[in-house]
C-alpha cells in the first residue's frame, strides 16, 4: 500500500463476500449471517448468474437501474431512459405473487456506446421523485457475483448492520493497514482483490466487451498509423520545403555569382572600350595637331611664295614704269611698250 493511495478508493474486479462486507477490504472473518450465507453460496457454487432464463440480451449493452419508485411503470422508465439512446429491451423486475415492482430494472440499449452514455449521465437522475442508481450488469459481468437475496450484493442503504461496499455508490476505502495474505492463506480464505485505485471524483468505467476492446485497439492502431503517416507526411513536407529552400538559396548564390562574373566581364569590356576610346581620341588629337601643324606650315610656305611673287611683280612693274618714262623723255610721246 503506497502513501499516494491513502485518500483514494478502489473498485474490485472480482466479487468477494467478506470484502463486500468490509469497509476497506481488510476483514478476514464474516461479521454476520448474511455474509456467511453468501460465502457458502460462492464456495459451493449454488448460484449460477447465467442460468436465469429472464436475463436475456447482451450484458455489455445492459445497465442496472435501482432505487426506483414502486409506482414507476415500464412506459415512464422507457421514456426516461430513451434520452440516452435507443432502448432495445426493458425488464422491470416484479414480485412473482403480487406483481408489484421490486424497485429495480434492466435496460438494454442497441449499442455499447449508448449504454456507456446512460451509465455516465443517467446516474443520480430523478424519476417519479426518486433519485435512481445506474450501474453496469454485475450479475453477468462481475465474476463471483452473489445477489442480495443470498447474502451478497452491493450498495446497501443502511449505515450500520449489513453493509455492502465495493460498488459504484459505496466504493471500497483505501486499506488502512496491509491485507494479511499469510493469515488468509493459513485459514484457507481466498485473498480479496485490491481492485483499481481511483480518486473519489473519478467515475469507474464498466468492463468492455472483446469486440469493443478489439475495435478500440483497432481505433488506437488506426490513430497511431494516421499519426505516424501525418508525421511522415509532415517530415516529408518539411524535407521538401528544406530542399526547395536550399535549392532556392543555391540558385540565388549561383545567380549572384553569374551576375558578378557578368558584371566583371561587362566592366572589363567597358574598360577596354574606354581605353580604346581614349587611345582613339589621343590619336585623333595628335592627328589633328599634326594636320594643323602641316596646314600652318603650308599656309606659311604659300604666304612666303605669294609674298615673293608679289615682290617680283612689284619690281617688274617698277622697272616697266622706269622704261616708259625714259621713252617719254626721249620721244616726247606717251608710248608704252610691253616687255
Amino acid at each position: 500500500m503506497s502513501g499516494n493511495n491513502i485518500n483514494s478508493v478502489f473498485y474490485a474486479e472480482l466479487y468477494h463476500p467478506i470484502q463486500a462486507g468490509s469497509i476497506d477490504g481488510t476483514d478476514i472473518h464474516p461479521h454476520d449471517n448474511a455474509i456467511c450465507r453468501a460465502l457458502l453460496c460462492s464456495s459451493a457454487g449454488l448460484y449460477d448468474p447465467v442460468g436465469d432464463p429472464k436475463a436475456i440480451g447482451d450484458p455489455y449493452c445492459t445497465v442496472f437501474v435501482g432505487r426506483l419508485s414502486h409506482f414507476t411503470s415500464e412506459d415512464t422508465l422507457r421514456k426516461a431512459m430513451s434520452k440516452y439512446g435507443r432502448v432495445k429491451n426493458l425488464r422491470l423486475v416484479r414480485d412473482i405473487v403480487t406483481g408489484a415492482s421490486r424497485g429495480y430494472a434492466f435496460v438494454e440499449y442497441e449499442t455499447e456506446r449508448e449504454m456507456r452514455r446512460a451509465y455516465e449521465d443517467a446516474h443520480h437522475s430523478i424519476i417519479d421523485d426518486h433519485q435512481i442508481l445506474v450501474d453496469y450488469n454485475r450479475q453477468q459481468l462481475m465474476p463471483g457475483w452473489i445477489p442480495r437475496r443470498l447474502g451478497g450484493g452491493l450498495g446497501g442503504k443502511k449505515e450500520s448492520g449489513q453493509l455492502r461496499f465495493g460498488g459504484r455508490e459505496r466504493p471500497f476505502r483505501a486499506p488502512l493497514r496491509p491485507i494479511p495474505f499469510d493469515e488468509l492463506k493459513r485459514l484457507g480464505i481466498p485473498p480479496p482483490p485490491e481492485g483499481r485505485y481511483m480518486s473519489r471524483f473519478q467515475v469507474p468505467s464498466p468492463p468492455r466487451s472483446r469486440r469493443c476492446s478489439i475495435e478500440k485497439e483497432e481505433n488506437t492502431r488506426s490513430r497511431s498509423l494516421k499519426h505516424s503517416e501525418e508525421r511522415t507526411h509532415k517530415s516529408s513536407t518539411t524535407e521538401k520545403e528544406e530542399k526547395h529552400y536550399r535549392s532556392s538559396l543555391e540558385k540565388e548564390e549561383s545567380h549572384r555569382k553569374s551576375s558578378m562574373e557578368k558584371g566583371g566581364r561587362k566592366r572589363s569590356f567597358v574598360d577596354r572600350e574606354e581605353s580604346h576610346y581614349k587611345r582613339s581620341t589621343t590619336e585623333g588629337e595628335e592627328r589633328s595637331r599634326s594636320h594643323k601643324r602641316s596646314s600652318t606650315d603650308k599656309e606659311e610656305s604659300s604666304h612666303q611664295r605669294r609674298s615673293s611673287k608679289d615682290k617680283e611683280k612689284h619690281s617688274h612693274h617698277c622697272h616697266s614704269k622706269r622704261s616708259c618714262r625714259r621713252e617719254r623723255s626721249s620721244n616726247g610721246e606717251d608710248h608704252y611698250t610691253d616687255y
